[in-house]
């Protein structure tokens, strides 16, 4: 199945009482495993989370073409300024277009911005926009412009690239090679935590404990963190 819906909330239980788990955006691809009163329990394809949704009406498959590249995209009822509406797609969407204008690209009943979007197969240095997300606020479980959690900070951005990333800090500080040294790009993590580096000295993390996401020197960074969550540095990718 496919998600045409900008964002759908994935709980850990069928209850919108439940903890927020992960997030689907638009055009994201998952399973069906069962159906349970008005909830579906899914499997998502690229990472294989697990979690429930509310039932709705979703596509069954779409040619992909186009993803977004900005942090979040305005969408029009006709290619033309005076007809935009108030959703948004966030980054990293994925779309197929059908007709294009000048300025404008149509998928489904919608138009976007031209340069809101990249060819689906467009790839990039991992973290060169990365700091488009800063002042996004801190969710645990979001991963959009209304609200990011750390893993998927990190997560969004080697997606966007077409290349595969766990949703979780325990399964990314697995899944990546160890490194020697804190360079631009290295990422940081903490049980629990994971910082990306602009710099060998400036960080940029979704912070739970500030609400957002914000950048940071590195040397500082470890001693709050130490000294507020008593946790340390358990590794370098």
């Amino acid at each position: 199945m496919i998600n045409n819906y900008p964002i759908v909330n994935i709980y850990e239980k069928n209850s919108l009482k439940s903890k927020l788990s992960s997030q689907l955006i638009y055009g994201e691809k998952f399973q069906i495993l069962n159906k349970k009163k008005g909830w579906l329990k899914i499997k998502t394809s690229y990472d294989k989370y697990t979690g429930f949704i509310k039932k709705r009406r979703f596509l069954k498959s779409i040619k992909v073409t186009h993803k977004v590249s900005s942090l979040s995209a305005k969408l029009y009822t006709r290619p033309e300024e005076k007809y935009l509406i108030s959703t948004k797609l966030p980054f990293c969407s994925k779309i197929s277009v059908i007709e294009m204008s000048d300025k404008f690209y149509k998928f489904g009943n919608y138009w976007i911005k031209r340069n809101d979007v990249v060819p689906i197969n467009y790839k990039q240095q991992i973290f060169k926009n990365i700091k488009m997300f800063k002042s996004i606020p801190y969710k645990w479980g979001g991963k959009t412009f209304k609200g990011i959690d750390c893993s998927a900070l990190v997560q969004i951005f080697f997606k966007f690239n077409n290349l595969f990333c766990p949703r979780d800090t325990k399964d990314q500080i697995k899944y990546f090679s160890k490194a020697k040294k804190i360079e631009k790009d290295s990422i940081i993590f903490w049980k629990g935590h994971v910082a990306v580096c602009l710099s060998k000295t400036k960080l940029i993390h979704a912070y739970g404990p500030k609400k957002k996401v914000l950048y940071m020197d590195i040397k500082k960074t470890f001693k709050l963190i130490e000294r507020t969550a008593k946790l340390k540095v358990i590794g370098i990718r």
